[in-house]
Protein backbone atom coordinates (compact mmCIF):
# COMPACT_ATOMS: atom_id res chain seq x y z
CA UNK A 1 0.00 0.00 0.00
CA UNK A 2 1.42 3.36 -0.99
CA UNK A 3 2.37 5.71 1.79
CA UNK A 4 -0.05 8.60 2.17
CA UNK A 5 1.69 11.93 1.76
CA UNK A 6 1.17 14.45 4.54
CA UNK A 7 -0.90 17.56 3.91
CA UNK A 8 1.19 20.72 3.55
CA UNK A 9 -0.13 24.16 4.43
CA UNK A 10 1.06 26.42 1.61
CA UNK A 11 -0.35 29.52 3.27
CA UNK A 12 2.54 29.62 5.72
CA UNK A 13 4.88 32.23 4.27
CA UNK A 14 6.62 34.02 7.16
CA UNK A 15 9.44 32.80 9.40
CA UNK A 16 7.41 31.91 12.49
CA UNK A 17 4.60 30.09 10.67
CA UNK A 18 7.05 28.10 8.51
CA UNK A 19 9.09 27.11 11.59
CA UNK A 20 5.95 26.11 13.46
CA UNK A 21 4.75 23.92 10.56
CA UNK A 22 8.17 22.28 10.22
CA UNK A 23 8.31 21.56 13.93
CA UNK A 24 4.85 19.97 13.92
CA UNK A 25 5.74 18.01 10.78
CA UNK A 26 8.89 16.57 12.39
CA UNK A 27 7.09 15.66 15.63
CA UNK A 28 4.23 14.00 13.78
CA UNK A 29 6.11 12.00 11.14
CA UNK A 30 9.54 11.50 12.76
CA UNK A 31 8.75 11.06 16.47
CA UNK A 32 11.39 8.35 17.04
CA UNK A 33 14.10 9.71 14.72
CA UNK A 34 14.73 13.06 16.31
CA UNK A 35 13.43 14.37 19.61
CA UNK A 36 15.77 17.16 20.70
CA UNK A 37 14.08 20.42 19.67
CA UNK A 38 15.51 22.69 22.33
CA UNK A 39 16.77 26.13 21.27
CA UNK A 40 20.44 25.07 21.67
CA UNK A 41 20.13 21.90 19.61
CA UNK A 42 21.31 21.27 16.06
CA UNK A 43 17.72 20.48 15.01
CA UNK A 44 16.59 23.94 16.11
CA UNK A 45 19.39 25.46 14.00
CA UNK A 46 18.22 23.55 10.92
CA UNK A 47 14.61 24.59 11.53
CA UNK A 48 15.65 28.25 11.78
CA UNK A 49 17.79 28.02 8.61
CA UNK A 50 15.05 26.44 6.51
CA UNK A 51 12.45 28.89 7.90
CA UNK A 52 14.72 31.82 7.08
CA UNK A 53 15.23 30.63 3.50
CA UNK A 54 11.49 30.05 3.11
CA UNK A 55 10.70 33.52 4.46
CA UNK A 56 13.16 35.16 2.03
CA UNK A 57 11.82 33.19 -0.94
CA UNK A 58 8.25 34.08 -0.02
CA UNK A 59 9.18 37.74 0.25
CA UNK A 60 10.77 37.85 -3.20
CA UNK A 61 7.91 35.88 -4.74
CA UNK A 62 5.43 38.38 -3.33
CA UNK A 63 7.70 41.28 -4.30
CA UNK A 64 8.01 40.13 -7.90
CA UNK A 65 4.26 39.59 -8.16
CA UNK A 66 3.50 43.04 -6.75
CA UNK A 67 6.08 44.78 -8.92
CA UNK A 68 4.56 43.23 -12.04
CA UNK A 69 1.48 45.47 -11.87
CA UNK A 70 1.14 49.25 -11.80
CA UNK A 71 -1.36 49.33 -8.93
CA UNK A 72 0.78 47.29 -6.52
CA UNK A 73 4.28 48.32 -7.63
CA UNK A 74 6.32 50.14 -4.99
CA UNK A 75 9.81 50.55 -6.43
CA UNK A 76 10.05 53.90 -8.25
CA UNK A 77 11.88 52.57 -11.30
CA UNK A 78 9.28 49.84 -11.78
CA UNK A 79 6.44 52.36 -11.53
CA UNK A 80 8.13 54.45 -14.23
CA UNK A 81 8.49 51.39 -16.48
CA UNK A 82 4.82 50.45 -16.09
CA UNK A 83 3.82 54.05 -16.78
CA UNK A 84 5.86 53.95 -19.99
CA UNK A 85 3.80 50.94 -21.11
CA UNK A 86 0.70 53.08 -20.61
CA UNK A 87 2.22 55.69 -22.94
CA UNK A 88 3.16 58.10 -20.15
CA UNK A 89 6.76 59.27 -20.22
CA UNK A 90 8.22 60.85 -17.13
CA UNK A 91 10.48 63.84 -17.80
CA UNK A 92 13.76 62.92 -16.18
CA UNK A 93 15.04 66.47 -15.73
CA UNK A 94 13.14 69.51 -14.44
CA UNK A 95 12.54 72.64 -16.52
CA UNK A 96 11.07 76.05 -15.90
CA UNK A 97 9.57 78.54 -18.33
CA UNK A 98 9.11 82.29 -18.23
CA UNK A 99 9.28 85.57 -20.12
CA UNK A 100 12.44 87.66 -20.47
CA UNK A 101 12.40 91.43 -20.97
CA UNK A 102 15.02 92.86 -23.35
CA UNK A 103 16.24 96.44 -23.71
CA UNK A 104 18.41 97.64 -26.58
CA UNK A 105 19.62 101.11 -27.60
CA UNK A 106 19.32 102.15 -31.26
CA UNK A 107 20.36 105.47 -32.86
CA UNK A 108 17.82 108.06 -33.86
CA UNK A 109 16.78 108.43 -37.49
CA UNK A 110 17.26 111.71 -39.36
CA UNK A 111 13.51 112.11 -39.77
CA UNK A 112 12.95 111.49 -36.06
CA UNK A 113 12.18 108.39 -34.06
CA UNK A 114 14.38 105.30 -33.81
CA UNK A 115 16.38 104.13 -36.81
CA UNK A 116 14.83 100.66 -37.20
CA UNK A 117 17.59 99.63 -39.60
CA UNK A 118 19.70 99.19 -36.47
CA UNK A 119 16.90 97.33 -34.63
CA UNK A 120 18.05 93.70 -34.87
CA UNK A 121 16.33 90.39 -34.36
CA UNK A 122 17.57 88.40 -31.37
CA UNK A 123 17.45 84.84 -32.67
CA UNK A 124 16.06 81.87 -30.78
CA UNK A 125 18.79 79.91 -29.05
CA UNK A 126 20.48 82.94 -27.49
CA UNK A 127 21.60 82.14 -23.97
CA UNK A 128 21.50 84.09 -20.71
CA UNK A 129 22.50 83.38 -17.14
CA UNK A 130 21.25 84.34 -13.70
CA UNK A 131 23.19 85.62 -10.72
CA UNK A 132 22.99 82.11 -9.26
CA UNK A 133 24.65 80.56 -12.33
CA UNK A 134 21.53 79.12 -13.97
CA UNK A 135 21.40 79.03 -17.77
CA UNK A 136 18.35 80.06 -19.82
CA UNK A 137 17.72 79.73 -23.56
CA UNK A 138 15.50 81.93 -25.71
CA UNK A 139 12.74 79.87 -27.36
CA UNK A 140 11.53 82.39 -29.94
CA UNK A 141 13.19 85.09 -32.00
CA UNK A 142 12.62 88.63 -30.71
CA UNK A 143 12.29 91.34 -33.37
CA UNK A 144 13.08 94.78 -31.96
CA UNK A 145 11.61 96.42 -35.08
CA UNK A 146 8.09 95.20 -34.31
CA UNK A 147 5.74 98.23 -34.07
CA UNK A 148 4.11 96.93 -30.87
CA UNK A 149 7.36 97.23 -28.89
CA UNK A 150 7.64 100.01 -26.35
CA UNK A 151 10.03 102.84 -27.33
CA UNK A 152 11.35 105.61 -25.07
CA UNK A 153 14.02 108.27 -25.51
CA UNK A 154 17.44 107.10 -24.38
CA UNK A 155 19.78 110.08 -24.76
CA UNK A 156 19.24 113.62 -26.09
CA UNK A 157 21.48 116.35 -27.41
CA UNK A 158 22.32 118.61 -24.45
CA UNK A 159 22.05 121.80 -26.49
CA UNK A 160 19.10 121.13 -28.80
CA UNK A 161 17.21 118.53 -26.78
CA UNK A 162 16.78 116.36 -29.89
CA UNK A 163 16.91 112.63 -29.07
CA UNK A 164 20.05 110.86 -30.25
CA UNK A 165 19.20 107.32 -29.11
CA UNK A 166 16.06 105.38 -28.30
CA UNK A 167 15.53 102.42 -25.99
CA UNK A 168 13.35 99.59 -27.36
CA UNK A 169 11.72 97.14 -24.97
CA UNK A 170 10.70 93.67 -26.21
CA UNK A 171 9.61 90.37 -24.66
CA UNK A 172 10.53 86.76 -25.42
CA UNK A 173 9.77 83.35 -23.94
CA UNK A 174 12.67 81.34 -22.53
CA UNK A 175 13.34 77.97 -20.94
CA UNK A 176 15.84 76.96 -18.31
CA UNK A 177 18.81 74.94 -19.48
CA UNK A 178 21.84 75.16 -21.74
CA UNK A 179 22.72 73.47 -24.98
CA UNK A 180 25.40 70.80 -25.28
CA UNK A 181 26.77 68.72 -28.15
CA UNK A 182 28.02 65.14 -28.29
CA UNK A 183 29.56 63.35 -31.26
CA UNK A 184 29.26 59.61 -31.57
CA UNK A 185 31.13 57.48 -34.12
CA UNK A 186 29.11 54.54 -35.45
CA UNK A 187 30.63 51.52 -37.15
CA UNK A 188 28.93 48.79 -39.14
CA UNK A 189 25.16 48.34 -39.17
CA UNK A 190 23.64 47.14 -35.90
CA UNK A 191 20.04 46.11 -35.30
CA UNK A 192 18.17 48.21 -32.72
CA UNK A 193 21.15 50.46 -32.16
CA UNK A 194 21.33 52.22 -28.78
CA UNK A 195 23.47 55.33 -28.32
CA UNK A 196 24.12 56.25 -24.66
CA UNK A 197 24.61 59.91 -23.81
CA UNK A 198 27.14 61.07 -21.26
CA UNK A 199 24.82 63.57 -19.57
CA UNK A 200 21.84 62.31 -17.60
CA UNK A 201 20.00 65.56 -16.83
CA UNK A 202 18.75 66.02 -20.41
CA UNK A 203 15.45 67.82 -20.94
CA UNK A 204 15.09 67.45 -24.72
CA UNK A 205 16.94 66.50 -27.89
CA UNK A 206 17.36 69.48 -30.22
CA UNK A 207 18.86 67.81 -33.29
CA UNK A 208 20.57 64.63 -34.48
CA UNK A 209 22.53 64.92 -37.75
CA UNK A 210 25.07 62.59 -39.34
CA UNK A 211 28.13 63.56 -41.40
CA UNK A 212 26.18 63.08 -44.65
CA UNK A 213 23.67 65.73 -43.57
CA UNK A 214 20.82 63.32 -42.84
CA UNK A 215 18.63 64.44 -39.97
CA UNK A 216 17.08 61.98 -37.54
CA UNK A 217 13.78 62.90 -35.91
CA UNK A 218 12.55 62.09 -32.44
CA UNK A 219 9.19 60.28 -32.34
CA UNK A 220 6.98 58.92 -29.59
CA UNK A 221 7.41 55.34 -30.83
CA UNK A 222 9.44 53.74 -33.61
CA UNK A 223 6.35 52.69 -35.56
CA UNK A 224 5.46 56.38 -36.09
CA UNK A 225 6.57 57.45 -39.58
CA UNK A 226 4.81 60.84 -39.81
CA UNK A 227 5.74 64.03 -37.99
CA UNK A 228 4.27 67.53 -38.12
CA UNK A 229 6.87 70.10 -39.02
CA UNK A 230 6.75 73.89 -39.07
CA UNK A 231 7.30 75.52 -42.46
CA UNK A 232 7.99 79.25 -42.77
CA UNK A 233 4.82 81.10 -43.74
CA UNK A 234 5.41 83.40 -46.71
CA UNK A 235 1.78 84.47 -47.09
CA UNK A 236 0.02 87.65 -46.06
CA UNK A 237 -0.66 86.28 -42.56
CA UNK A 238 3.03 85.72 -41.71
CA UNK A 239 2.99 88.63 -39.22
CA UNK A 240 0.62 86.80 -36.86
CA UNK A 241 1.38 83.19 -37.90
CA UNK A 242 5.08 82.78 -38.73
CA UNK A 243 4.90 79.03 -39.44
CA UNK A 244 2.59 76.59 -41.21
CA UNK A 245 1.98 73.07 -39.94
CA UNK A 246 2.83 70.33 -42.48
CA UNK A 247 2.73 66.53 -42.27
CA UNK A 248 6.15 65.11 -43.24
CA UNK A 249 6.93 61.38 -43.69
CA UNK A 250 10.25 60.30 -42.12
CA UNK A 251 12.32 57.14 -42.35
CA UNK A 252 15.20 58.14 -40.07
CA UNK A 253 13.83 58.35 -36.55
CA UNK A 254 14.56 57.47 -32.94
CA UNK A 255 12.99 57.49 -29.50
CA UNK A 256 14.54 58.97 -26.37
CA UNK A 257 14.67 56.55 -23.44
CA UNK A 258 15.48 57.86 -19.98
CA UNK A 259 15.88 56.05 -16.69
CA UNK A 260 17.17 57.20 -13.32
CA UNK A 261 20.71 56.16 -14.26
CA UNK A 262 21.06 56.52 -18.04
CA UNK A 263 19.78 58.30 -21.15
CA UNK A 264 20.08 56.80 -24.62
CA UNK A 265 18.73 57.05 -28.16
CA UNK A 266 16.93 53.97 -29.48
CA UNK A 267 16.86 53.32 -33.24
CA UNK A 268 15.06 50.66 -35.28
CA UNK A 269 16.63 47.88 -37.30
CA UNK A 270 16.25 49.13 -40.86
CA UNK A 271 19.44 49.37 -42.87
CA UNK A 272 20.53 52.60 -44.50
CA UNK A 273 21.09 50.64 -47.73
CA UNK A 274 17.32 50.22 -48.08
CA UNK A 275 17.09 53.91 -48.98
CA UNK A 276 20.46 54.28 -50.71
CA UNK A 277 19.87 51.43 -53.17
CA UNK A 278 16.84 53.16 -54.67
CA UNK A 279 16.98 56.87 -53.98
CA UNK A 280 13.76 57.49 -55.87
CA UNK A 281 11.41 54.55 -56.17
CA UNK A 282 9.28 54.11 -59.25
CA UNK A 283 5.61 53.87 -58.23
CA UNK A 284 4.97 51.50 -61.15
CA UNK A 285 7.40 49.02 -59.61
CA UNK A 286 5.99 49.33 -56.12
CA UNK A 287 4.62 46.03 -54.88
CA UNK A 288 1.90 46.14 -52.25
CA UNK A 289 1.53 43.38 -49.67
CA UNK A 290 -1.16 41.06 -51.05
CA UNK A 291 -0.91 38.42 -48.30
CA UNK A 292 -1.35 35.50 -50.68
CA UNK A 293 -4.30 36.97 -52.60
CA UNK A 294 -4.32 37.51 -56.34
CA UNK A 295 -6.40 40.67 -56.00
CA UNK A 296 -6.48 43.91 -54.05
CA UNK A 297 -9.47 45.76 -52.62
CA UNK A 298 -8.00 49.27 -52.41
CA UNK A 299 -6.72 51.10 -55.47
CA UNK A 300 -5.66 54.22 -53.57
CA UNK A 301 -1.93 54.91 -53.53
CA UNK A 302 -0.32 56.18 -50.35
CA UNK A 303 2.87 58.19 -51.06
CA UNK A 304 4.29 57.26 -47.65
CA UNK A 305 4.71 53.71 -49.00
CA UNK A 306 7.77 55.03 -50.84
CA UNK A 307 9.66 55.53 -47.56
CA UNK A 308 7.80 53.19 -45.24
CA UNK A 309 9.58 50.24 -43.71
CA UNK A 310 8.59 47.31 -41.53
CA UNK A 311 11.82 47.68 -39.54
CA UNK A 312 10.82 50.65 -37.34
CA UNK A 313 12.96 53.18 -39.15
CA UNK A 314 16.48 53.45 -40.51
CA UNK A 315 19.37 53.09 -38.07
CA UNK A 316 22.63 54.98 -38.79
CA UNK A 317 25.78 53.07 -39.76
CA UNK A 318 29.37 53.89 -40.84
CA UNK A 319 28.97 57.55 -39.95
CA UNK A 320 29.31 60.06 -37.12
CA UNK A 321 26.30 61.52 -35.35
CA UNK A 322 26.26 65.05 -33.96
CA UNK A 323 23.70 65.12 -31.12
CA UNK A 324 22.59 68.48 -29.73
CA UNK A 325 20.49 68.54 -26.59
CA UNK A 326 19.37 70.82 -23.77
CA UNK A 327 20.13 69.99 -20.15
CA UNK A 328 19.77 71.49 -16.70
CA UNK A 329 19.50 70.43 -13.09
CA UNK A 330 17.03 71.12 -10.32
CA UNK A 331 19.52 73.49 -8.69
CA UNK A 332 19.45 76.05 -11.53
CA UNK A 333 15.95 75.60 -13.01
CA UNK A 334 14.05 78.33 -11.15
CA UNK A 335 14.95 82.02 -10.98
CA UNK A 336 13.69 84.84 -8.79
CA UNK A 337 12.47 88.18 -10.19
CA UNK A 338 15.35 90.17 -11.66
CA UNK A 339 17.96 87.46 -11.18
CA UNK A 340 18.42 86.72 -14.92
CA UNK A 341 20.55 89.71 -15.86
CA UNK A 342 23.59 88.45 -17.76
CA UNK A 343 23.79 88.20 -21.57
CA UNK A 344 25.92 85.15 -22.32
CA UNK A 345 25.62 84.23 -26.00
CA UNK A 346 23.41 86.63 -27.99
CA UNK A 347 22.73 85.85 -31.66
CA UNK A 348 21.79 88.99 -33.63
CA UNK A 349 20.48 89.34 -37.17
CA UNK A 350 20.17 92.67 -38.99
CA UNK A 351 18.00 93.10 -42.08
CA UNK A 352 20.41 95.28 -44.09
CA UNK A 353 23.66 94.39 -42.40
CA UNK A 354 25.90 95.39 -45.32
CA UNK A 355 24.55 98.94 -45.34
CA UNK A 356 25.10 99.61 -41.63
CA UNK A 357 28.00 101.39 -39.98
CA UNK A 358 30.08 98.78 -38.19
CA UNK A 359 30.84 100.85 -35.08
CA UNK A 360 27.18 101.83 -34.56
CA UNK A 361 26.10 98.23 -35.12
CA UNK A 362 28.62 96.99 -32.53
CA UNK A 363 27.44 99.64 -30.04
CA UNK A 364 23.84 98.52 -30.55
CA UNK A 365 24.72 94.88 -29.94
CA UNK A 366 26.70 95.76 -26.80
CA UNK A 367 23.78 97.75 -25.37
CA UNK A 368 21.54 94.66 -25.00
CA UNK A 369 20.26 94.16 -21.46
CA UNK A 370 18.02 91.43 -20.11
CA UNK A 371 15.88 90.96 -17.04
CA UNK A 372 12.96 88.83 -15.88
CA UNK A 373 10.04 90.80 -14.50
CA UNK A 374 8.35 87.61 -13.31
CA UNK A 375 9.93 84.56 -11.68
CA UNK A 376 10.87 81.44 -13.63
CA UNK A 377 8.96 78.73 -11.83
CA UNK A 378 8.72 75.07 -12.71
CA UNK A 379 8.50 71.71 -11.03
CA UNK A 380 12.00 70.92 -9.81
CA UNK A 381 11.07 67.62 -8.15
CA UNK A 382 9.87 64.45 -9.75
CA UNK A 383 6.35 63.27 -8.90
CA UNK A 384 5.94 60.53 -6.36
CA UNK A 385 5.20 56.95 -7.36
CA UNK A 386 1.53 57.37 -6.46
CA UNK A 387 1.29 60.52 -8.59
CA UNK A 388 2.84 58.73 -11.55
CA UNK A 389 0.28 55.93 -11.23
CA UNK A 390 -2.62 58.38 -11.40
CA UNK A 391 -1.13 60.35 -14.30
CA UNK A 392 -0.42 57.18 -16.27
CA UNK A 393 -4.00 55.96 -15.88
CA UNK A 394 -5.41 59.34 -16.96
CA UNK A 395 -3.09 59.49 -19.97
CA UNK A 396 -4.00 55.95 -20.96
CA UNK A 397 -7.70 56.83 -20.82
CA UNK A 398 -7.30 59.62 -23.39
CA UNK A 399 -5.00 57.69 -25.73
CA UNK A 400 -4.28 60.89 -27.66
CA UNK A 401 -7.71 60.76 -29.20
CA UNK A 402 -10.51 63.32 -29.36
CA UNK A 403 -13.73 61.64 -28.29
CA UNK A 404 -15.64 64.25 -26.31
CA UNK A 405 -16.14 67.96 -26.96
CA UNK A 406 -13.75 68.73 -24.12
CA UNK A 407 -11.08 66.61 -25.85
CA UNK A 408 -11.31 68.70 -29.01
CA UNK A 409 -11.08 71.94 -27.06
CA UNK A 410 -8.06 70.74 -25.09
CA UNK A 411 -6.29 69.65 -28.28
CA UNK A 412 -6.88 72.98 -30.03
CA UNK A 413 -5.71 74.94 -27.01
CA UNK A 414 -2.65 72.68 -26.81
CA UNK A 415 -1.42 73.46 -30.33
CA UNK A 416 2.10 74.97 -30.23
CA UNK A 417 2.03 78.74 -30.18
CA UNK A 418 4.27 79.29 -33.21
CA UNK A 419 1.57 77.70 -35.35
CA UNK A 420 -0.88 80.37 -34.18
CA UNK A 421 -3.31 80.28 -31.30
CA UNK A 422 -7.00 80.86 -30.76
CA UNK A 423 -8.55 82.96 -28.04
CA UNK A 424 -11.59 80.72 -27.66
CA UNK A 425 -12.94 77.58 -29.34
CA UNK A 426 -16.12 75.55 -29.06
CA UNK A 427 -17.30 72.29 -30.61
CA UNK A 428 -20.95 71.92 -31.70
CA UNK A 429 -22.63 68.96 -33.38
CA UNK A 430 -24.49 69.97 -36.53
CA UNK A 431 -27.74 67.98 -36.51
CA UNK A 432 -28.89 69.53 -39.79
CA UNK A 433 -26.15 67.78 -41.76
CA UNK A 434 -26.73 64.26 -43.04
CA UNK A 435 -23.58 62.95 -41.31
CA UNK A 436 -24.19 65.11 -38.25
CA UNK A 437 -20.65 66.42 -38.50
CA UNK A 438 -18.92 68.55 -35.87
CA UNK A 439 -18.53 72.31 -36.20
CA UNK A 440 -15.44 73.72 -34.51
CA UNK A 441 -15.95 77.43 -33.89
CA UNK A 442 -12.80 79.45 -33.26
CA UNK A 443 -12.01 83.09 -32.63
CA UNK A 444 -8.65 84.83 -32.43
CA UNK A 445 -7.33 88.24 -31.34
CA UNK A 446 -5.41 91.01 -33.06
CA UNK A 447 -2.29 92.73 -31.78
CA UNK A 448 -4.34 94.96 -29.45
CA UNK A 449 -6.16 92.02 -27.89
CA UNK A 450 -9.51 92.58 -29.64
CA UNK A 451 -11.48 89.65 -30.99
CA UNK A 452 -11.02 88.95 -34.69
CA UNK A 453 -11.88 86.09 -37.03
CA UNK A 454 -9.13 83.52 -37.47
CA UNK A 455 -7.44 83.66 -40.86
CA UNK A 456 -7.23 80.77 -43.33
CA UNK A 457 -3.65 79.85 -42.39
CA UNK A 458 -4.53 79.44 -38.74
CA UNK A 459 -7.55 77.30 -39.58
CA UNK A 460 -5.42 75.14 -41.85
CA UNK A 461 -2.90 74.60 -39.04
CA UNK A 462 -5.71 73.62 -36.69
CA UNK A 463 -7.01 71.16 -39.28
CA UNK A 464 -3.65 69.40 -39.52
CA UNK A 465 -3.18 69.47 -35.76
CA UNK A 466 -6.48 67.82 -34.83
CA UNK A 467 -6.29 65.31 -37.69
CA UNK A 468 -3.85 63.20 -35.68
CA UNK A 469 -6.25 63.00 -32.72
CA UNK A 470 -9.81 62.95 -34.08
CA UNK A 471 -11.86 59.80 -34.46
CA UNK A 472 -11.81 58.35 -37.96
CA UNK A 473 -15.55 58.79 -38.49
CA UNK A 474 -15.63 62.38 -37.22
CA UNK A 475 -16.05 65.13 -39.80
CA UNK A 476 -14.94 68.49 -38.44
CA UNK A 477 -15.64 71.87 -40.07
CA UNK A 478 -13.65 74.82 -38.71
CA UNK A 479 -15.80 77.96 -38.69
CA UNK A 480 -15.68 81.51 -37.33
CA UNK A 481 -17.56 82.32 -34.17
CA UNK A 482 -19.86 85.35 -34.41
CA UNK A 483 -18.63 88.36 -32.45
CA UNK A 484 -21.34 90.37 -30.67
CA UNK A 485 -20.15 93.71 -29.29
CA UNK A 486 -22.10 95.40 -26.52
CA UNK A 487 -22.08 98.47 -24.34
CA UNK A 488 -23.23 99.16 -20.76
CA UNK A 489 -25.41 102.02 -19.51
CA UNK A 490 -26.22 102.39 -15.84
CA UNK A 491 -27.79 104.78 -13.31
CA UNK A 492 -26.58 105.12 -9.73
CA UNK A 493 -27.12 107.22 -6.61
CA UNK A 494 -24.25 108.53 -4.50
CA UNK A 495 -23.71 109.24 -0.87
CA UNK A 496 -23.56 112.89 0.14
CA UNK A 497 -19.78 113.04 0.64
CA UNK A 498 -18.74 111.64 -2.78
CA UNK A 499 -17.65 113.51 -5.86
CA UNK A 500 -19.82 112.47 -8.80
CA UNK A 501 -17.00 112.59 -11.38
CA UNK A 502 -14.67 110.57 -9.19
CA UNK A 503 -17.28 107.89 -8.49
CA UNK A 504 -18.30 107.58 -12.17
CA UNK A 505 -14.66 107.28 -13.19
CA UNK A 506 -14.06 104.70 -10.48
CA UNK A 507 -17.16 102.69 -11.49
CA UNK A 508 -16.22 102.69 -15.17
CA UNK A 509 -12.70 101.54 -14.34
CA UNK A 510 -14.03 98.73 -12.15
CA UNK A 511 -16.37 97.46 -14.88
CA UNK A 512 -13.58 97.71 -17.46
CA UNK A 513 -11.25 95.73 -15.22
CA UNK A 514 -13.89 93.05 -14.67
CA UNK A 515 -14.65 92.42 -18.35
CA UNK A 516 -11.00 92.65 -19.35
CA UNK A 517 -10.02 89.98 -16.84
CA UNK A 518 -13.05 87.76 -17.48
CA UNK A 519 -13.24 87.12 -21.21
CA UNK A 520 -16.38 85.43 -22.50
CA UNK A 521 -16.42 81.91 -23.88
CA UNK A 522 -18.22 81.01 -27.08
CA UNK A 523 -21.84 80.40 -26.14
CA UNK A 524 -21.54 81.99 -22.67
CA UNK A 525 -24.47 84.17 -21.62
CA UNK A 526 -24.06 87.80 -20.58
CA UNK A 527 -25.07 88.14 -16.93
CA UNK A 528 -26.59 91.56 -16.22
CA UNK A 529 -26.44 90.76 -12.52
CA UNK A 530 -22.63 90.89 -12.76
CA UNK A 531 -22.85 94.60 -13.59
CA UNK A 532 -24.95 95.23 -10.45
CA UNK A 533 -22.55 93.19 -8.35
CA UNK A 534 -19.44 95.03 -9.60
CA UNK A 535 -20.99 98.49 -9.22
CA UNK A 536 -22.11 97.83 -5.65
CA UNK A 537 -18.48 97.23 -4.67
CA UNK A 538 -17.44 100.72 -5.79
CA UNK A 539 -16.90 103.17 -2.95
CA UNK A 540 -19.40 106.03 -2.95
CA UNK A 541 -22.29 104.23 -4.69
CA UNK A 542 -25.40 103.82 -2.56
CA UNK A 543 -27.61 102.02 -5.08
CA UNK A 544 -27.80 100.94 -8.72
CA UNK A 545 -31.18 101.73 -10.29
CA UNK A 546 -30.96 100.69 -13.88
CA UNK A 547 -28.56 98.70 -16.10
CA UNK A 548 -29.01 98.43 -19.85
CA UNK A 549 -27.04 96.28 -22.27
CA UNK A 550 -26.96 97.88 -25.73
CA UNK A 551 -25.68 96.42 -28.99
CA UNK A 552 -22.69 98.01 -30.74
CA UNK A 553 -22.70 97.39 -34.46
CA UNK A 554 -20.94 98.65 -37.59
CA UNK A 555 -17.88 100.83 -38.05
CA UNK A 556 -15.18 99.65 -35.67
CA UNK A 557 -17.55 97.04 -34.26
CA UNK A 558 -18.68 93.72 -35.70
CA UNK A 559 -21.44 93.54 -38.32
CA UNK A 560 -23.53 91.03 -36.38
CA UNK A 561 -27.21 91.78 -35.83
CA UNK A 562 -28.03 90.13 -32.52
CA UNK A 563 -31.46 90.63 -30.94
CA UNK A 564 -30.73 91.37 -27.30
CA UNK A 565 -34.39 91.83 -26.34
CA UNK A 566 -35.64 88.48 -27.60
CA UNK A 567 -32.73 86.67 -25.91
CA UNK A 568 -33.34 88.33 -22.53
CA UNK A 569 -34.26 85.75 -19.90
CA UNK A 570 -37.64 85.92 -18.18
CA UNK A 571 -36.14 87.18 -14.92
CA UNK A 572 -34.12 89.84 -16.77
CA UNK A 573 -30.85 88.73 -15.18
CA UNK A 574 -28.98 87.69 -18.32
CA UNK A 575 -28.91 87.70 -22.11
CA UNK A 576 -28.66 84.26 -23.66
CA UNK A 577 -25.92 83.66 -26.19
CA UNK A 578 -26.26 81.39 -29.18
CA UNK A 579 -23.88 78.45 -29.12
CA UNK A 580 -21.91 80.03 -32.00
CA UNK A 581 -21.62 83.61 -30.66
CA UNK A 582 -19.25 85.31 -28.27
CA UNK A 583 -19.81 88.61 -26.42
CA UNK A 584 -17.13 91.31 -26.29
CA UNK A 585 -16.89 94.69 -24.58
CA UNK A 586 -14.56 96.07 -27.24
CA UNK A 587 -13.84 99.66 -26.19
CA UNK A 588 -14.47 99.96 -22.42
CA UNK A 589 -13.53 103.67 -22.35
CA UNK A 590 -16.46 104.64 -24.57
CA UNK A 591 -18.76 101.59 -24.32
CA UNK A 592 -19.39 102.09 -20.56
CA UNK A 593 -21.57 105.10 -19.73
CA UNK A 594 -22.84 105.95 -16.27
CA UNK A 595 -25.22 108.65 -15.02
CA UNK A 596 -26.21 109.99 -11.60
CA UNK A 597 -29.84 109.82 -10.57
Amino acid sequence: MAKKLPAIDYTSRDFSSIRRDLLNYAKQYYPNTYQDFSEASFGSLMLDTVSYVGDILSFYADYQANESFLDSAIQYSNVVRHARQYGFRLPASPSSFGTLTFYISVPAAEAGGPNLNYAPTLNAGSQFTSTGGGAYTLLESVNFATPTNQVVVGESNSSTGIPTTYIIRALGRAISGRSAVEEYTIGSFQRFLQIPLRANNITEILSVVDTEGHEYYQVDNLSQNIIYKSIRNSGASRATIPNILKAVPIARRFVLEQTSTRTYLQFGYGSDSELLSNTVLDPTNLMLDLNGRNYITDLDFDPTKLISTDKFGIAPSNTKLRITYRLNTAADANAAIGSISRVTSPDFKFVNQGQLVGSIKATTEASLEVSNESPFVGSTSLPSAQEIKQRAKSYFATQNRAVTAQDYQAIVYGMPGHFGSVQRCSIVRDFDEFKRNLNLYVISTDTSGKLIAANATLKNNIKYWISQYKMINDTVDILDAEIVNFGIRYQITLDSNSNRYTVISRANAQLSKHYTANKFDIGESLAISDVYRVLMTVKGILDVYDVQIVEKQGGNYSESNYDFQSNLTADGNSIRAAETTIFELKFPNIDIQGTIR
